[in-house]
């Protein structure tokens, strides 16, 4: 290693620890952290702080302890790639690592139906394993949450509870194949080094072997050209792409594969969807049945104007958004300027893989006066957008056709 790489990971791990403490007084309520102006979401109890955490430029806080940060809508109108400092935030458990040394960071793999349990390191993951890469996004399941009527329990987050990134690492099944696993191999759990404080539990997800061995799950390393950030999950992520982000455990430490179905308190009761095709219920009802929440439902959003916006009447507006599912790959967007009355279909940009954002754009010239702009995806398999909110008790895969009113003056 030379003296250049040894001083640059040096000042990687300063940086990080320096960090911390800035995290630590954050998390206490302290005043350590780079406040600026606020702001108001459109729902109930929606003003929020924008604050700077380390690595990060300021973004929307939800909680501090333990951080829960979302980014701000106009980001996404940037480019379809998010920037790592720009990146949403969501922890569950209080007890979060805020410092790293990645040289000494292990992975353990092992488990009931593992035939061969080993270690990893973060050199041996980049050294011994063929690399992959692919753009995916990362949303969580309760993204838009606070705007559900009626009002359900949990984070009130608006929409920017998700990222696009461009993610660098190796499959899970590579490294799952240097385990030698036993025909009983059913499931494969995944834990990182958060730790709970207050109830709970470790935070410990699951996936089925099928899935673990589609390679395409990934254990990244690297987001966006770079190290991944502290607060993203340094110095290894899970990476489950078209799944929620509850599946993408931070600062992966130990997987596990075993032989029964795993029903960790983060697999049940939490994180569990109305077992019926509209993953739905009455407004104000519970399920008769449940099961893990899993893939992206397909949604799409228009970015270059925000609702109550204006523009100019009788000159061509040019209207630009994204749209995504769980790995389809979205086929069409169709876009309305009268509220959903007449509908046409928008220009999609380039295909940057089924897992990424995809650019839209439509233009129009309004007259003057109020107009109600809805855009509407479709994926490959047919799946689209309900035009009515579909409701459930715990506030995931809000997915309706969204409205943006702008004047035209």
């Amino acid at each position: 290693m030379t003296d250049g790489h040894n001083t640059k990971h040096l000042l990687r791990r300063r940086l990080l620890a320096g960090g911390a403490g800035a995290l630590a007084a954050a998390a206490f309520g302290r005043s350590a952290l780079a406040q600026s102006a606020g702001v108001e979401l459109p729902f109930v109890n929606g003003k929020r702080n924008l604050v700077a955490y380390p690595e990060k430029r300021p973004l929307i806080v939800l909680t501090s302890r333990p951080p829960q940060l979302e980014t701000p809508f106009e980001v996404f109108n940037d480019g379809l790639i998010t920037p790592n400092d720009a990146f949403f935030v969501r922890y569950h458990n209080a007890g979060i690592p805020t410092t790293i040394d990645a040289d000494k960071h292990v992975i353990k793999i092992g488990g009931n139906a593992a035939g061969k349990p080993y270690e990893l390191t973060l050199a041996d993951l980049k050294t011994q394993f063929k690399p992959i890469e692919y753009l995916a996004v990362n949303q969580c399941s309760g993204n838009s949450r606070g705007h559900f009527s009626p009002r359900v329990t949990g984070g009130q987050l608006s929409n920017g509870a998700m990222g696009n990134a461009r993610w660098v690492g190796v499959a899970l099944k590579d490294v799952l194949a240097r385990a030698e696993l036993k025909n009983s191999a059913r499931e494969v759990t995944f834990n990182g080094l958060d730790q709970a404080l207050f109830g709970g539990g470790d935070f410990v997800k699951s996936i089925e072997m099928n899935h673990a061995m589609d390679g395409e799950v990934m254990i990244a390393y690297q987001m966006n050209g770079a190290d991944i950030p502290l607060l993203n999950g340094y110095p290894v992520k899970l990476i489950v792409p078209g799944y929620y982000g509850t599946y993408w455990v931070k600062h992966l430490s130990e997987i596990e594969v075993v032989d029964q179905s795993f029903e960790g308190f983060w697999m049940k009761p939490a994180y569990r969807i109305p077992d019926n095709d509209c993953a739905c219920v009455e407004p104000g009802t519970a399920p008769a049945a449940t099961r893990p929440i899993g893939r992206f439902n397909v949604r799409s959003f228009i970015t270059s104007v925000q609702n109550g916006g204006r523009v100019r009447a009788g000159e061509q507006t040019v209207v630009r958004g994204i749209a995504f599912d769980g790995g389809q790959g979205v086929r069409e967007v169709a876009y309305s300027t009268d509220g959903g009355q007449s509908w046409r279909g928008a220009r999609l940009g380039a295909d940057m893989g089924r897992y990424s954002f995809r650019e839209f754009t439509f233009a129009f010239t309004p007259e003057k006066g109020n107009h109600d702009l809805r855009v509407r995806a479709w994926n490959r398999s047919g799946q689209s957008q309900p035009m009515e909110a579909l409701w459930q008790p715990a506030g995931y895969m809000r997915n309706v056709v969204e409205s943006v009113k702008v004047t035209a003056v």
